[in-house]
């Protein structure tokens, strides 16, 4: 049996693209770095050192965003783009997990 299909990802500028890409790849990071979700000293210092260039590429996007004349983020298209890409759950590895979880 195949797995259900995704709903289609909202049609995104290529900046628009690349924010949401940046800003998820930003969560992993630092879903790897929380000290509240376990893990090793090596593995979150290898992730703090991404999160470095990961921020630079947010910065990109945003300012070529700004530099066309984008004053506004789509909020409803960007969140559709989030959830279809898993952002509800990749946001949750940032969190405390509640009491009786750990």
């Amino acid at each position: 049996m195949l797995p259900p299909e995704l709903p289609p990802l909202p049609a995104l500028t290529r900046a628009e693209g690349a924010l949401i890409d940046s800003y998820l790849e930003i969560l992993d990071l630092l879903g790897r770095i929380n000290p509240a979700r376990g893990g090793t000293t090596y593995g979150g210092l290898r992730a703090a050192q991404a999160l470095v260039g990961k921020s630079a590429e947010l910065r990109d996007a945003l300012a070529l965003m700004h530099d066309r004349g984008e004053s506004e983020l789509h909020t409803a298209t960007l969140c559709r783009a989030l959830r279809v890409l898993d952002g509800e759950r990749r946001a949750r590895r940032v969190t405390v997990p509640p009491q009786d979880a750990v």
